[in-house]
């Protein structure tokens, strides 16, 4: 991540989630995130929508031209970049799995501007709404207006694996052989 908004915001998610592998909608408190806000929103999680933005800050709306409230989310970007963002985004939410990306865009005069996009997923719960949450942040502070927005590259964020004593990873591969080291 090279974005200071980006890291700032996956390092508050990852405190909030803990040990598990997202934290739940309602441990995100914005006054806790207040100097980010505007460049953070929430999705939701309907493909054959789009993924409509619930909540988009004002920085992301300004980058957009209009209140992005119930638009489409995949209609940002260009065509040969929609169908990447709609599969990274249902990866996102359906396995649990923040991703980063580096995005452009055109700006009003038509020259490039670069952008880095973090989605991190909720904790899924029963009975309620699948959500995305994430930041869209321009590395140029007076970018204006953008359109076309373009992947230029990106990642998932696996979660780190958990160091096991060697005993118990030899356990985990062998799966039913038991092996004892120094017997004859």
């Amino acid at each position: 991540m090279k974005h200071p908004s980006s890291r700032a915001f996956f390092a508050y998610w990852n405190k909030k989630r803990g040990t598990a592998r997202a934290p739940d909608r309602a441990d995100i408190d914005p006054a806790a995130v207040r100097g980010l806000l505007g460049d953070i929103f929430v999705l939701s999680c309907e493909p054959n929508l789009g993924f409509p933005f619930r909540v988009a800050g004002t920085r992301v709306c300004a980058l957009a031209g209009t209140d992005l409230k119930d638009q489409s989310f995949a209609a940002l970007f260009t065509d040969a970049s929609r169908s990447e963002i709609e599969e990274i985004t249902t990866i996102v939410a359906d396995e649990t799995l923040g991703a980063i990306a580096g995005v452009t865009a055109v700006r009003e005069d038509g020259s490039k501007a670069h952008l880095e996009l973090l989605l991190l997923p909720f904790n899924a719960r029963p009975h309620t709404p699948v959500s995305v949450t994430g930041v869209l942040a321009p590395f140029d502070d007076e970018c204006g207006m953008l359109s076309a927005f373009t992947l230029t590259s990106w990642r998932y964020l696996h979660q780190p694996e958990k160091l096991l004593p060697r005993a118990i990873r030899k356990l985990q591969i062998a799966r039913g052989l038991m092996v004892y080291e120094g017997l004859r």
